[in-house]
C-alpha cells in the first residue's frame, strides 16, 4: 500500500487548490435569472468576428494516464514500451512534475492535476496567450507566420494558429524530448508535432482535439478528444511547484511490482459482493458531473473501471482493500451484514466515497 499513497503523491496530491477572489463573480458574462452563469448561452465573438476563448477553463481529459489507449502496441517502438515499464515501476519519479518541470504537450492531454487542470487563456487578434497555474506560459501567434523548419527544442515548443471558420487550428513543433506524453511515461521524440483544433460550442464549453505525430516513436499519427468548461466565478491561483519537491521526493520509495508481490488470496464468494457499479458521492476538481465505477470480476480476478477509461487489474492486498487502480488504491466499506456500503476511492488528500448504483 505504501507504494500506492506514493504514486498517489505525485498526480492526486497536487489537486488544484480553491481558488482567491473565490465570490467575486465574474463581469459582464450571461447569467440565468437566479444568478448564476448560463454555460449554455451562445459563444462570445470578437470585435473581428471570431470566437472568442478568452477565460478560465478546466480541462476534462481521460488521456492524463494514457495517452495511447487506442494506439496499438504494434505501432510503438519497443524501446518506447520497455521505457513506459521502466517508468512505470519506478512510480513516476522522474516525471516533470515532481522534477518541477514543465509538462509541454502533457498540459493539453491531462486534466487532473494543478499543473494540468485549468488553464487561463487571454485572446487577441495577433497571439493567443496560455496560462498555467505553475507560471507556464504558451503563446500562439496568430500574425501569419510559419512554423520554423529547423527549431532549438523547448520544453513547450513553437505554436502557430489560424482559423479555420469557428475553429482555432495550432500546429506546433520544436518540443524536447525530455516531456512525457502522459504520467504512465510514454516518451516523444524532437520530430513530435502536434496539431490542435477548438470550438467553442457555447459560452460554457470547449471541445477540442489533439492530433500527435511522431515518427521516430510511433508508426501512424492518432487523435485525442476532450474539452473543457469555463470555470466562472473564480479565479487563477499560482502553485510553485519547488515550494513543496524537496521533501516530497524524500519519501519517494518503493517499486510499483511491491504491491503484486504482497497481493493476497481473497475468496471468490467475497469478491462476488462487490461487483457493480458505483456512483460518486463526493466531488473531485470541481467536476460537474457524477463519475462511475465499474467493478467486475473474472476467473478470480477483480477488475476495476472508471467509466470512459480502459478496464485495469486490481490488487488485493486485504480483502477489502485492493491497488492498482489507475495509480490510486479501492476499499469496500461493509455493513454488519457484509453488504457493501461503500466504496472509497483512496486518494493522498483523503477518501472519495461512491455509493452502489441499485
Amino acid at each position: 500500500m505504501k507504494t500506492i499513497l506514493t504514486l498517489i503523491a505525485l498526480y492526486m496530491s497536487l489537486a488544484p487548490l480553491e481558488a482567491q477572489w473565490a465570490a467575486l463573480p465574474t463581469p459582464n458574462i450571461p447569467r440565468t435569472a437566479d444568478g448564476k452563469p448560463n454555460l449554455s448561452a451562445p459563444a462570445p465573438r470578437t470585435a473581428g468576428g471570431k470566437p472568442d476563448f478568452t477565460g478560465l477553463w478546466e480541462k476534462i481529459s481521460n488521456y492524463g494516464n494514457n495517452v495511447t489507449v487506442e494506439v496499438k502496441p504494434a505501432d510503438i517502438q519497443p524501446w518506447a514500451r520497455e521505457l513506459v515499464k521502466t517508468r512505470l515501476e519506478n512510480l513516476g519519479i522522474d516525471h516533470m512534475i515532481p522534477q518541477c518541470l514543465p509538462m509541454g504537450p502533457g498540459y493539453i492531454t491531462d486534466g487532473g492535476t494543478t499543473a494540468g487542470g485549468i488553464t487561463k487563456i487571454i485572446q487577441t487578434p495577433a497571439v493567443i496567450i496560455f496560462l498555467s497555474q505553475d507560471l507556464t506560459y504558451r503563446q500562439i501567434y496568430m500574425d501569419g507566420r510559419k512554423l520554423e523548419a529547423d527549431p532549438n527544442p523547448s520544453w513547450m515548443g513553437y505554436s502557430v494558429g489560424h482559423w479555420d471558420g469557428d475553429t482555432l487550428v495550432v500546429e506546433t513543433n520544436g518540443y524536447n524530448d525530455k516531456t512525457w506524453l502522459d504520467r504512465s511515461g510514454h516518451p516523444h521524440s524532437e520530430k513530435l508535432r502536434t496539431t490542435e483544433r477548438y470550438r467553442r460550442t457555447n459560452f460554457g464549453n470547449l471541445e477540442y482535439t489533439m492530433t500527435l505525430e511522431d515518427p521516430a516513436v510511433y508508426a501512424k499519427p492518432w487523435t485525442l478528444k476532450m474539452g473543457a468548461k469555463l470555470a466562472a466565478d473564480t479565479e487563477i491561483i499560482e502553485y510553485v511547484c519547488a515550494e513543496a519537491a524537496a521533501k516530497a521526493l524524500q519519501h519517494w520509495a518503493g517499486k510499483a511490482s511491491d504491491d503484486e508481490k504482497a497481493e493476497v488470496k481473497v475468496a471468490p464468494e467475497t469478491l462476488a459482493k462487490y461487483v457493480g457499479t458505483y456512483k460518486t458521492l463526493d466531488v473531485w476538481n470541481g467536476e460537474a458531473e457524477p463519475r462511475f465505477i465499474e467493478i467486475t470480476v473474472s476467473d478470480g480476478v477483480l477488475y476495476g473501471q472508471l467509466r470512459g477509461r480502459e478496464k485495469v487489474r486490481l490488487l488485493a492486498q486485504t480483502d477489502t482493500r485492493f491497488s492498482g487502480f489507475y495509480g490510486l488504491g479501492l476499499r469496500f466499506l461493509l455493513d454488519a451484514q457484509g453488504k457493501v456500503t461503500h466504496l472509497a476511492e483512496q486518494h493522498v488528500s483523503g477518501d472519495y466515497r461512491f455509493v452502489p448504483v441499485k
